[in-house]
């Protein structure tokens, strides 16, 4: 009885089936895909991330058309599934947002929902375009990143501490490493310019400090950066 309620197939799909499953999740994760390029705001946009937006969806629909109704494909499948381990880092929480948007649409063209799975497209990215376009959530603070490469030494790190301190009323070190084996360092700092000074001022000054290599400055529009002015 055990054998016969897994071997069971109620919905068998014809090749037409099959076609037009895929076919609909390509559009919906091209669509997507298309929203996400128009979207991103992050410093660093992936092109291969764009494109695994799209593959994901195909390959969640291949997936589902796998497990169709039967018990034991689908344990079997979490097992051969627990095997793969990413340990790629996500970098914005944007993209897990994405990710779970291709995921979910691809599911439902899976099941056969192609109308589900076209409606929630449409729906889900006509709020993420408004979000964006209204600038949902902006704090109205001019943030910037700012870029230092310098020798690290102890005078270096309190002049570089004291001009920031000078020309910024906040700043948030986002990431820190080392770019050589002198001790270069390579600084990223999410900064908020203090009232009536100029960030062509806090460049120069920066600049000025002995063994600092480079000062590069981006500013923060609409939650990406791009080269201040």
């Amino acid at each position: 009885m055990l054998n016969d309620f897994q071997n069971i197939d109620l919905f068998p799909l014809s090749i037409y089936e099959v076609i037009t499953h895929l076919l609909v999740s390509l559009a919906c994760g091209l669509f997507i895909s298309g929203v996400y390029r128009i979207t991103y705001r992050g410093p660093s946009y992936s092109r291969s991330f764009t494109q695994s937006l799209v593959l994901l969806a195909m390959i969640t629909s291949i997936v589902i058309l796998v497990i169709g109704n039967n018990l034991a494909r689908a344990f079997g499948l979490v097992g051969a599934m627990s095997i793969i381990r990413f340990r790629t880092a996500v970098r914005d929480t944007q993209d897990i947002v994405f990710i779970f948007f291709s995921l979910t649409i691809g599911m439902a063209a899976g099941v056969g929902l192609s109308l589900l799975a076209i409606v929630g497209t449409l729906m889900i990215s006509t709020v993420i375009l408004l979000l964006v376009n209204i600038r949902f959530g902006n704090t109205g603070k001019q943030q910037h990143l700012l870029q230092i490469s310098y020798q690290s030494t102890e005078t270096n790190g309190a002049r570089l501490t004291e001009i920031l301190a000078r020309y910024c009323k906040e700043v948030k070190l986002m990431n820190l490493k080392n770019t050589g084996p002198g001790g270069e360092l390579e600084a990223f700092y999410q900064v908020v310019l203090k009232r009536n000074l100029l960030p062509e001022d806090l460049i120069r000054e920066l600049n000025a400090v002995q063994e600092v290599f480079g000062v590069n400055l981006f500013f923060d529009e609409d939650d990406g950066y791009g080269p201040a002015n």
